[in-house]
């Protein structure tokens, strides 16, 4: 079991490592990026990677490498502002519905059934395009369905330890519902409902950027991956690195924030 856990913590530190590199990238973008990713050149257009240019350049000329540098910090900090959101609207109301039930919960999670019922791509799809793009109205979009896995996850928790002798102990010293939540039901439910929201923040990242490819998104000429693959998909057959590269960069956060929640959610179940 030691030897297990030890591996398993391992997993989480290595995780973790490439989480904060991929982090950091993001937040000093605008240092790292050789070349301004919004300048255009004519005679640079559709150039193959070079010492020059490492990673090519587009349609326009634009450096590829500055592009997605900073795409990284459009990508990344609007997936963990919409993930925070989420989570604070989910775990306030999970609170209060787990708490104190009646009707309040029988509507609110009717509510949560009901966006369930569909696929949140859809949903998503639906919204951003009534809202008319943008990356608010993509992060609106994709918000309206995201809390109700936190909300869920949060009243399941309170449920099952709002009768508890120590919830009963501060009811007894004179305690209101909103002291008892604050200070006794949320410090035992925020280490479950964090490792989901760590979970949920590769799928929040491709849902973005899969809303930026449909033009639903980030609009031009913003450095995003997703609307950097949809701008280039069109001469991927004669300058393909300025495809791959936005795709690639995609791929491998997502799946270093997706093993980092894999991880962490392993080891919290060997403790």
């Amino acid at each position: 079991m030691k030897k297990r856990k030890a591996k398993l913590r391992k997993r989480v530190i290595i995780a973790a490592v490439f989480a904060g590199i991929l982090v950091l990238i993001a937040v000093f973008s605008g240092v790292l990026a050789p070349n301004d990713p919004y300048a255009t050149n004519s005679s640079l257009i559709r150039q193959a990677p070079s010492a020059a240019y490492l990673f090519g350049t587009d349609n326009l000329g634009r450096c590829v490498l500055s592009r997605v540098l900073v795409g990284a910090r459009t990508t990344i900090a609007s997936t963990f502002f919409l993930v925070a959101i989420s989570f604070l609207i989910g775990i306030i109301i999970g609170m209060l519905c787990g708490f104190y039930g009646g009707l309040v919960d029988d509507i609110l999670m009717r509510i949560a059934d009901l966006m369930l019922a569909f696929p949140q791509m859809v949903v998503a799809i639906a919204v951003a395009g009534i809202l008319g793009g943008g990356l608010g109205g993509a992060m609106i979009a994709l918000g309206i369905t995201m809390w109700t896995s936190f909300a869920r996850l949060a009243r399941s928790h309170t449920l099952s330890i709002k009768n508890e002798p120590y919830i009963t102990a501060a009811r007894l010293q004179g305690k209101n519902g909103l002291q008892i939540m604050m200070t006794h039901i949320m410090p035992n439910i925020l280490e479950p409902v964090l490792i989901n929201a760590l979970t949920q923040i590769g799928t929040t990242m491709i849902g973005i950027s899969g809303l930026s490819f449909l033009g639903l998104g980030v609009v031009a000429p913003q450095a995003e991956w997703g609307s950097m693959i949809s701008e280039a998909r069109a001469y991927i057959q004669i300058a393909p690195w300025a495809v791959l590269f936005p795709a690639a960069a995609t791929v491998i956060t997502i799946v270093v924030f997706n093993y980092l929640g894999d991880a962490v959610m392993e080891y919290r179940k060997a403790e």
